[in-house]
């Protein structure tokens, strides 16, 4: 695991942690500094248990190693808790069952959708659903904003239709 970017971020994932333990949440591992590290802006992977959907917590976008385990009755319940959120840029099953994943991903408000991993392909368009991302990446998805279009209206079909023609300048 490598460092955050910076004092200013670590002082707030801290402050996460921190706000997370006094919410009632119980750190499972982690929760500081390496102690073998005194350079750079380390913080220790973190799991919090005992945490409810409506924490600060389970809430924000923390940006940083800090993971929160919410229990679920059942994967519709589950899918229940992961949809309650502003955010939706990538979500992930685990599953060895492909066609629970399938069934699963398609339920979830998450712009990507990974089996047993987070994954990404570059090739495809992909983006954040609700208040994550911004806009659309990869893909022909990814370069429409890009784009301009035109649209010719004329009485009829020029014999150039279909060619390109540059007429600028007499040519």
């Amino acid at each position: 695991m490598g460092p955050l970017a910076m004092r200013r971020q670590r002082d707030r994932v801290e402050a996460y942690i921190e706000k997370g333990k006094s919410e009632g949440a119980k750190v499972a591992t982690g929760g500081k500094r390496p102690v073998h590290l005194n350079r750079g802006f380390y913080i220790e992977p973190t799991v919090f248990g005992n945490v409810d959907n409506n924490s600060t917590i389970a809430r924000e976008e923390i940006f940083g190693p800090v993971l929160s385990v919410i229990p679920a009755d059942n994967e519709v319940h589950a899918v229940e808790i992961a949809n309650d959120t502003i955010y939706g840029l990538n979500a992930s099953v685990f599953t060895n069952d492909v066609e629970l994943a399938y069934t699963t991903a398609r339920w979830l408000r998450s712009g990507s959708v990974g089996h047993n991993s987070f994954r990404n392909e570059q090739s495809l368009g992909a983006g954040g659903f609700k208040q994550s991302g911004v806009g659309r990446e990869g893909g022909k998805e990814g370069l429409l904003p890009y784009l301009e279009t035109k649209v010719i209206v004329l009485d009829e079909m020029p014999k150039s239709a279909g060619r390109v023609v540059d007429n600028r300048n007499g040519k």
